[in-house]
């Protein structure tokens, strides 16, 4: 199995100016993705990005560098447009590893791209973590999903699903403080694994109605009938960065 790996890096971000070049322990943190990325068995890793900055520090600890439109509506768009400059078949299998995830693990890269290699029926495979707190499954940061028996998802949302009628009575005053046993809930965990085709195919596809409702991109792809794989991440992925704090934890983490 043969993929690679995109990494969409934007400077703009309101919660954290300048993300991508902010240090950490004495690295960028695009640097730190890109490293890590690199230890996957990708046979290529590229960063796409929208800013001079990014690209020259880039270069400068000798990454590839993709020049994108600024102007993208998705991060799907980007990606779509790099596959395009970098000509790709359309069986190439792309990973999108976000550029705010400096500790993702190599493991969980090559799981993804080799689940949608192993499943031809999906278009896209992603993965997904156990939820364990009440808090996390009404948060609607948070983002849910169901699959059928086969590891194909049914739906994702921002709203608690499946609902546990019986556990959950919504006039109930105080909800349970532990979620209920009879079902195991989970969080979806931002990173995918594409064919080129599908890409190409989004890129023509309106908005969908239930993507612009839950304003998730995978619910374009699942409107339009192209199946999405989830799987368990077999290692832990720390959560991306956002905020101060976020950084901070990361420092304190390596």
């Amino acid at each position: 199995m043969e993929f690679i790996v995109i990494i969409p890096a934007r400077y703009a971000s309101t919660r954290l100016p300048g993300k991508p070049l902010r240090d950490i322990s004495g690295k960028t943190m695009i640097q730190r993705v890109w490293e890590q990325a690199g230890k996957s068995a990708a046979s290529r890793v590229v960063i796409a990005t929208d800013d001079a900055r990014i690209e020259s520090a880039a270069r400068e600890f000798g990454a590839e560098v993709c020049m994108t439109n600024p102007d993208h509506p998705s991060g799907t768009d980007r990606l779509q447009e790099v596959a395009a400059l970098l000509t790709l078949s359309d069986d190439q299998i792309v990973v999108n590893v976000q550029g705010d995830e400096p500790l993702i693990p190599p493991t969980v890269i090559n799981q993804v791209a080799a689940n949608l290699a192993a499943n031809p029926q999906a278009g896209v495979a992603t993965l997904a973590e156990p939820i364990d707190k009440v808090a996390d499954l009404l948060n609607p940061n948070v983002v849910k999903l169901v699959t059928n028996q086969q590891g194909i998802g049914l739906y994702f949302s921002r709203a608690p699903i499946p609902w546990p009628r019986d556990s959950f009575n919504q006039l109930a005053v105080e909800l349970p403080e532990e979620l209920p046993g009879e079902y195991s809930f989970r969080r979806h965990i931002g990173i995918y694994a594409y064919r080129t085709v599908e890409l190409n195919r989004f890129v023509t596809w309106p908005v969908a109605p239930i993507e612009d409702s839950e304003k998730l991109e995978q619910l374009r792809f699942m409107w339009q009938g192209v199946s999405i794989h989830v799987a368990d991440a077999v290692e832990n992925v720390p959560a991306g960065i956002d905020t101060e704090e976020d950084l901070q934890a990361a420092i304190n983490l390596l």
